[in-house]
């Protein structure tokens, strides 16, 4: 991303307040030792380019989602839906990404459809890459039946930094594909459980774009085994 495209991204309504606080403590830094003061600045710098919430150019195709964040792959594997949304014991795929504290942080719908649960879970705040940090840390979870009839569910996790999840949904709200709807700070994970007629569209070490990289779509339908008759 280019300088002045960083300068003109917004920002993240909770980023303000941060934003505000840092550059505060910067002027005062500079009646302190100029260098510090030139230090808070960087620091503010920092801060505006973490809560920076770019526009994205949502994918119109047909059955497919989205992802939910910015960041890396950093598995696909079979995992049991968590028990607090009623989805069953089946383990299904679930597509797990971590966000560096470089990526953007603002979660997206991965498809359009109606919220059908939410819960929040307290935890701890094991390093987000971490595989038990799925069952382990904070998280909120979110399910949700999309337009084309598929039952999800995606969580924001908590990681070893991240002290704060926030999550704008409700059970019952209608949704659009790539909206906004929460952010994690700083560094996290979020994952996504699949419908089983769904496979993944993407694999471990790939670089994720929050509501526009598309991560699943529908699985092929199987082809019926036919035998020769036996004359």
């Amino acid at each position: 991303m280019k300088a002045m495209d960083v300068v003109m991204t917004p920002i993240h309504r909770e980023g303000h307040v941060f934003v505000a606080i840092f550059f505060a403590v910067s002027v005062g830094l500079f009646f302190v030792a100029e260098p510090l003061g030139w230090a808070g600045l960087l620091l503010t710098a920092w801060c505006l380019y973490f809560f920076r919430d770019p526009e994205r150019v949502i994918p119109d195709e047909k059955g497919v989602l989205v992802s939910p964040a910015d960041g890396t792959v950093c598995a696909v594997t079979e995992a049991t839906p968590p028990a607090e949304l009623d989805m069953g014991d089946d383990p299904v795929t679930r597509i797990s990404i971590f966000l560096s504290v470089f990526n953007v942080h603002v979660n997206r719908t991965p498809a359009a459809g109606e919220i059908t649960g939410v819960a929040y879970v307290p935890g701890k705040y094991l390093n987000a890459a971490a595989t038990e940090a799925s069952e382990e840390n904070e998280r909120q979870l979110i399910r949700m039946t999309t337009e084309d009839g598929y039952d999800i569910a995606y969580a924001q996790v908590a990681g070893l930094v991240a002290r704060r999840i926030l999550c704008d949904l409700e059970v019952g709200q209608d949704v659009e594909r790539g909206a906004r709807f929460g952010l994690i700070r700083f560094g996290s994970r979020t994952d996504i459980y699949l419908d089983k007629k769904l496979q993944p569209a993407v694999a471990v070490g790939q670089t994720m774009i929050g509501g526009e990289t598309v991560i699943a779509r529908k699985a092929p339908a199987r082809r019926k085994s036919t035998k020769t008759a036996a004359k």
